[in-house]
């Protein structure tokens, strides 16, 4: 499937290389509008305002860190599968449900859910690498 000439799964690789920034957004919600000097965002010093968070936020900033770090596998995925002429409707369907699995694995993270987020990280991860033998 195609659109504006892109597969689903380089769809899937817009969609989750955005993943961080809604996170970053997620953790930084609500505190615009309130002053440093009143625990709002500091954004002189953005770094050490999110380390001194605690609870969804401080999960919210760490979900950040982790979508980040599972962008390039999946990037590469992604592209080595394209490029093996992988079948497109099994690559797309495989990149979409990482994305996914990777939406809940927020939520999951957000609502403090530990064990059930490991579970789906380690499901993520499996459908990122079945993505490099599609």
């Amino acid at each position: 499937m195609k659109l504006a000439g892109l597969t689903l799964a380089y769809w899937s690789l817009i969609v989750a290389a955005l993943l961080p920034f809604v996170c970053a957004v997620l953790a930084k919600r609500g505190s615009f509008g309130v002053g440093r000097h009143q625990g709002g965002f500091d954004n002189h010093q953005p770094r050490a305002w999110l380390a001194r968070q605690t609870g969804w936020r401080a999960r919210a900033n760490a979900a950040q860190a982790n979508s980040f770090e599972a962008l390039p596998l999946f990037m590469a995925a992604v592209i080595v599968a394209h490029q093996l002429g992988a079948n497109q409707v099994r690559l797309d369907l495989m990149a979409f449900l990482f994305v996914v699995l990777r939406m809940v694995y927020i939520l999951l993270y957000l609502a403090d859910l530990a064990s059930a987020r490991s579970a789906v990280w380690a499901l993520a991860l499996l459908v990122n690498l079945a993505i490099f033998f599609v």
